[in-house]
């Protein structure tokens, strides 16, 4: 059983893992617990969004949109890879989650069934916590190489806190049952990989190789590609020296005849 963080000890995990972070004015202290007579927790996974937007934070973090008050998510992720608090209570992002789904993450199953609402179903804002990544959720704007780290980071710090491994951690198109979509869209790059597809599965793998790792460890760089050298010239052979040398003594000659 996983009881949620204290405000204090959300934002400790986060900055031991290398994530740089802010708070939202008010953000220890908003959730939706009162005012829905609903209990967070205990969380059993990570659930995952895009924000299908830009200059969402306050949105996120206080404001809601028509017919769903905010929070919308405990952290709010800029491309910056900053992340902002939001809430440390009960946020309203999630939405209702189909069993078959859910329960292969709580298991921690190595594949995760599509989403099928004759399972059952469940409340997800009650048992998961939510990150909203800031993106236009078209398909190709891009998250950028900084806020893909903090992403992986941010995951790694819940599983690594509760000891979930990478399958506690889900994607909103996973686990909804009303065709939701996110995270979707091309990455600019990690660690030594180019730029490549989001999927669920290879931001499962990047969270398991960083839980192999202690909290403070980087993925290694890519290498910058090294300047063209010119190669230094070769010195000349004895027969170059002396054909030189005749040269210079016949020119000399042909000043002084």
């Amino acid at each position: 059983m996983a009881i949620p963080l204290t405000a204090g000890r959300l934002l400790a995990i986060l900055k031991a893992e290398g994530v740089k972070t802010a708070e939202y004015p008010g953000w220890t202290g908003r959730g939706r617990d009162a005012a829905t007579g609903r209990t967070f927790g205990p969380v059993h996974m990570v659930l995952n969004h895009h924000t299908a937007g830009t200059t969402s934070l306050t949105v996120v973090a206080k404001d809601g949109v028509a017919g769903l008050p905010g929070p919308l998510a405990h952290i709010h992720l800029a491309k910056t890879g900053v992340a902002t608090m939001c809430s440390a209570g009960r946020a309203n992002h999630a939405g209702t989650m189909a069993k078959n789904a859910y329960d292969s993450f709580l298991q921690e199953k190595a594949t995760h069934p599509a989403p099928s609402k004759a399972s059952g179903t469940i409340d997800g804002n009650d048992v998961s916590y939510g990150i909203e990544t800031e993106n236009l959720g078209n398909g190709t704007d891009v998250y950028p190489r900084a806020q893909y780290d903090a992403w992986v980071r941010i995951n790694a710090a819940f599983c690594r806190e509760f000891g979930w491994s990478a399958e506690s951690c889900g994607c909103h198109k996973e686990t909804s049952v009303e065709g939701k979509i996110d995270p979707k869209g091309p990455v600019e790059g990690y660690s030594t990989r180019g730029r490549f597809e989001f999927t669920p599965k290879q931001l499962r793998a990047d969270v398991a190789e960083r839980l192999k790792h202690a909290a403070s460890w980087s993925p290694t760089a890519p290498t910058a590609p090294k300047p063209p050298t010119t190669p230094a010239p070769k010195p000349p052979t004895d027969t170059e020296r002396i054909t030189a040398l005749e040269k210079r003594v016949t020119a000399l000659e042909k000043r002084t005849a």
